[in-house]
């Protein structure tokens, strides 16, 4: 991954759509990224893609953290490449933890390999892409209690009639 354009990316960014989008930039972190809101992902994600001199044309991956009941928020992180430009970004949206789950805008519209990116996400952590044409589990049982990713996360004992639970 390249990263040696990031001020250069954040610049572009905060000229073209203001800067108040960024919430926080940490260009100093051995993988440098930016912080936004939830509210501006769709439009921040649609403009890395479309703006001629940055196109971000794949995204690689999405993560979501879960940093507890303590801090009680979860991080939704977005891995980005122009495969053209040989440049990579991160993205990261904050959300506060809540027990009906967390909401934040689909971006499976823009890229296609959001769509299961965030069903695996919404899978393990229970985060809920908002949009999402086809959000359903995709590597646990429909039927699945519960996310396992979450540090609140109690395993089951059974799961139809078979132990889950082993001692170690």
């Amino acid at each position: 991954m390249n990263f040696n354009n990031h001020q250069k990316i954040v610049t572009i960014i905060e000229d073209s759509l203001g800067h108040s989008i960024v919430t926080s930039n940490k260009s100093e972190e051995k993988q440098p990224y930016i912080e936004i809101e939830s509210s501006s992902l769709v439009q921040v994600c649609n403009f890395l893609k479309t703006n001629k001199n940055l196109y971000f044309d794949f995204l690689n991956c999405i993560t979501t953290v879960d940093n507890g009941l303590e801090i009680n928020t979860i991080d939704v992180w977005y891995h980005l490449t122009s495969i053209v430009f040989e440049h990579s970004f991160i993205l990261k949206v904050t959300l506060p933890r809540n027990t009906e789950g967390e909401h934040i805008p689909s971006v499976s519209h823009i890229w296609k390999t959001a769509d299961w990116h965030e069903r695996e996400a919404y899978d393990l952590t229970g985060v809920h892409f908002d949009g999402h044409s086809d959000l359903r589990r995709i590597l646990l049982p429909a039927d699945w209690e519960g996310f396992p990713l979450r540090k609140d996360y109690v395993e089951q004992e059974k799961y139809h009639g078979i132990n889950v639970k082993y001692d170690r």
